[in-house]
């Protein structure tokens, strides 16, 4: 007799154990309000205080305002100008999210879920520029002792932070937030 096939539905469940834990909606709900925040700066920057229009805007001795589209990656490396290139780009960006989505998922730490959702809003925020405009919006420019820092971005920053956090988070605790 022929075993009865699993039904789509029963893949379901299966499907939720793997991508939900019990911190997945604190590192969802901080995913989804960086990158908010992020595309919401960028909005601002680009069509009411028209950046691009501005050149540089200094804000402080150290920082200014300045309009630079990234088609790379951190620190302007591997520039895309091909179709080809970005949708690469966005390739990697989209299995390192589900790779960190995964790793959310598993996490027990708190200080984890929110670090790893900083990382993954911030990824997402770039890849919304990626797809919209072929590019990423950088606008923050740290300079200093005539240094220029790279031009980055809110999600960057929150990048950045995530990071930052899951360092501390590893140095901090023997049950440290493993990757899976």
């Amino acid at each position: 007799m022929a075993e009865p096939k699993a039904s789509p539905s029963a893949a379901m469940p299966r499907l939720a154990a793997i991508a939900l834990g019990p911190l997945t909606p604190i590192g969802a709900g901080v995913a989804i309000v960086a990158c908010l925040l992020d595309q919401a700066l960028k909005y601002w920057l680009l069509f009411v205080f028209d950046i691009g229009a501005k050149g540089t805007v200094v804000l402080a001795p150290v920082l200014d305002l300045v309009l630079v589209w990234n088609s790379g990656i951190s620190y302007g490396l591997l520039q895309q100008t091909t179709a080809t290139g970005r949708w690469i780009l966005l390739g990697v960006k989209a299995v390192a999210v589900i790779l960190l989505w995964g790793w959310l998922a598993r996490t027990r730490s708190k200080l984890a879920a929110v670090s790893l959702g900083l990382i993954i809003g911030g990824a997402l925020g770039n890849a919304i520029d990626r797809l919209s405009y072929g590019a990423v919006v950088d606008f923050v420019l740290f300079h200093i002792f005539g240094f220029n820092w790279y031009v980055f971005n809110l999600a960057d920053a929150a990048i950045v932070a995530g990071v930052g956090g899951l360092l501390y988070e590893s140095l901090r605790t023997e049950s440290a937030a493993k990757a899976p």
